[in-house]
């Protein structure tokens, strides 16, 4: 079969990994674990949170080595006032530590799926609101035919304040956006909080809908991790884990994390972008739908099979 899957395998995103599962976390806790241990541990002790399954089957908590193959979901939420929230960025990472290798998926919010346990076939964001990361966890697993081992949440709007606490940060804007009274112009940007909030949440203002906006989450993220992992933040760890402890939850021990910083170092320079290409969108009862294709998600779930055995 012709492949048509779209894979970008660019030299800088070594670091993508770092950066959206454990930047904040390694440039964070390593590097304090010497001088501020019970702060460290305080904010583990929050973050670490064992996943609780929703189907029947409860699945033993697995642990990081250097041979056996693991997956991660990364899930960014944009939970508001007086809402649950729905996971906007659904990111699924596969790491092969004996083939040394990363793919890396990001699933359409909106695509239409069974979502597992809800007893409803929806947006498959949706399995978050009803019934946390467990719905979503068992959803995706579901969907891609493939076991999840970890995940990583992430608060957004929660998770921003660390912005204002750092001073701000930089971004390479692609596309010049406004929404309301905020300008973003093509081009270097510098944002605070509230401004990179705004960003991360713009949609109907790109004409790439929520692909442009999952790549404005994923910018913010990595600024953010950049800066929280230079020597002039160390004054400042005590308030960025409070923030981070606040809003960010993981199953990752923190023997996990050091094992696969261990492992993250031996890792081959590229990483496989997978993404849908070949889906469509379609209205069902006035609700906007993403449609995979259905040989291209048959193809990726194989590949993603693959990568795990």
């Amino acid at each position: 079969m012709e492949k048509k899957m779209k894979r970008s395998k660019e030299k800088k995103s070594k670091k993508k990994i770092m950066i959206w599962i454990l930047g904040s976390l390694l440039a964070i806790f390593l590097g304090f674990l010497g001088t501020a241990y019970y702060t460290v541990q305080k904010t583990m002790n929050k973050i670490n949170t064992p996943l609780l399954e929703t189907n029947a089957a409860e699945k033993e908590q697995k642990t990081i080595t250097k041979k056996e193959p693991f997956s991660v979901l990364m899930l960014g939420v944009d939970e508001r006032e007086n809402d649950s929230g729905r996971s906007d960025t659904m990111i699924v990472i596969t790491v092969n530590p004996k083939k040394q290798t990363i793919k890396m998926l990001s699933i359409p919010r909106d695509t239409r799926t069974e979502i597992i346990g809800h007893d409803s076939v929806d947006k498959i964001n949706h399995a978050y609101a009803f019934g946390g990361v467990p719905m979503a966890m068992d959803t995706v697993e579901n969907f891609l035919d493939i076991p999840l081992d970890y995940y990583v949440f992430i608060n957004m709007e929660g998770f921003l304040q660390i912005i204002d606490t750092l001073g701000g940060v930089t971004i390479q804007n692609d596309m010049d956006l406004t929404y309301n009274s905020y300008h973003y112009p093509k081009g270097e940007v510098n944002l605070n909080g509230d401004e990179a909030l705004i960003f991360s949440r713009i949609r109907y203002e790109d004409p790439r809908g929520d692909f442009g906006r999952q790549i404005r989450q994923r910018q913010i993220i990595e600024a953010v991790m950049k800066k929280a992992s230079t020597p002039s933040v160390l004054l400042k760890a005590t308030d960025m884990l409070d923030v981070v402890g606040e809003n960010v939850r993981m199953n990752f021990s923190v023997k996990d994390l050091i094992q696969l910083q261990g492992i993250y170092k031996k890792m081959n320079s590229d990483i496989d972008q997978l993404s849908f290409e070949e889906g469509s969108g379609t209205k069902i009862n006035n609700i906007w739908y993403y449609i995979p294709e259905e040989a291209e998600l048959q193809q990726i779930q194989t590949e993603l099979k693959t990568h795990l055995q």
